[in-house]
């Protein structure tokens, strides 16, 4: 045997292909392996970080069926890849990460259609599971707004990092749902009882900087420049302090002629998400640094709370939400899909009360009289 000749006894055996299907180009998902970096910002030669970046920015990232399709097999992909060190879950865009369930679809296809909606929510759940299941740490980069199944998305990764523009909360009650994709599941366990019963029930967004306070981001940073450099969101309160009744502010919104200045300030700065890729990459490169099966099994033990409500809870939750396509999502869906700036994106919630209390039934025609017609209407 010469120095040139390998032993066939010294080669690496041939690898199963552990993937379900061959790899695809689905819509609104783009899958890329990213070069893995050491903490000091080098190459590591053969590793990578798997980007899933959701893109229908013209509507707000919202997730169509194709998508949520695309979804699952990009993080069977990223589970099963041997090179992939972390999986990093984002969107296009600096408006928003994810508002939810893509609006125009449900109420021009889903509402009425309980039978086609339950369907669709199994892949929903599935997306949730791929998350939840995935072999390696996941991390939400918050681009923009999370919101509603975004919310639920984003709760289901293992850590978030947030650009400090970024509005998070649900949209459940307020347009014909309830936020039971993972929402009811995950807030009690991530910021408790209390303060999730105020997120889900009144859907009231709250700052990236109450996130923060909240603990349901790991950390965040600003992504407004002013004359070239970064500063926090002008809108919030940025300062740690108790008002004169006790209450924490920060993160809460300013008002008056501070928050006039503010918007004076969003209006003449530029986003630039430079420095969440700084972090994300930094979080990356930390993730790299350990025994990569002891990873696993700790995000894994971690995940249980989560896992068992999502778990418990789930396949109840998506025969209600099938049912619900029937009355108060069928009128919430549309009126969000047919509203404007003008007249508004919710119901008449004061006339369906009205009319329940009077025994009417849900008919076309009550759903027609729901509709929003502004002030003048």
């Amino acid at each position: 045997m010469t120095k040139d000749t390998k032993d066939v006894s010294d080669r690496p055996p041939a690898l199963k292909d552990h993937d379900l299907v061959a790899e695809t180009v689905v819509p609104g998902i783009l899958y890329e392996k990213r070069q893995a970096l050491r903490p000091d910002g080098t190459v590591a030669e053969g590793l990578y970080n798997a980007w899933i970046t959701l893109d229908n920015p013209a509507q707000y990232n919202s997730y169509t069926t194709e998508m949520v399709k695309g979804a699952i097999l990009a993080f069977r992909g990223a589970s099963a890849a041997r090179d992939v060190v972390a999986v990093v879950l984002t969107a296009t865009g600096d408006r928003a990460f994810c508002t939810g369930g893509n609006v125009k679809e449900y109420a021009e296809y889903y509402a009425g259609k309980p039978q086609e909606y339950r369907q669709y929510m199994r892949l929903f759940n599935d997306m949730v599971s791929s998350i939840l299941a995935c072999d390696k740490p996941v991390i939400c980069r918050v681009n923009g707004m999370r919101i509603a199944g975004g919310q639920e998305i984003g709760m289901a990764c293992d850590f978030s990092i947030t650009q400090d523009l970024a509005r998070f909360g649900q949209a459940g009650p307020k347009h014909g749902s309830a936020p039971i994709g993972g929402s009811t599941d995950f807030l009690p366990v991530m910021i408790g009882c209390e303060q999730a019963m105020v997120s889900a029930v009144l859907c009231e967004t709250f700052s990236a900087h109450k996130a923060l306070r909240l603990g349901i981001v790991m950390d965040l940073v600003p992504a407004l420049k002013l004359d070239g450099e970064y500063v926090a969101n002008p809108l919030v309160v940025t300062d740690r302090f108790a008002d004169e009744w006790g209450r924490i502010v920060f993160g809460e919104p300013k008002s008056g002629d501070e928050l006039a200045e503010g918007k004076e300030s969003m209006k003449r700065g530029e986003i630039d998400l430079g420095l969440l890729d700084e972090r994300i990459e930094e979080l990356c490169a930390k993730l790299m640094m350990t025994f990569p099966d002891c990873t696993t099994k700790t995000i894994e033990e971690l995940r249980k709370p989560k896992l068992k409500a999502w778990n418990d809870n789930k396949e109840n939750s998506r025969a209600w939400l099938a049912l619900n396509m029937m009355t108060e999502a069928k009128a919430g869906f549309r009126a969000f899909n047919e509203g404007t700036r003008e007249t508004g994106r919710e119901i008449d919630f004061v006339a369906l009360r009205q009319a329940l209390a009077k025994g009417t039934p849900w008919t076309e025609e009550l759903v027609d009289s729901l509709m929003p017609k502004g002030k003048n209407g």
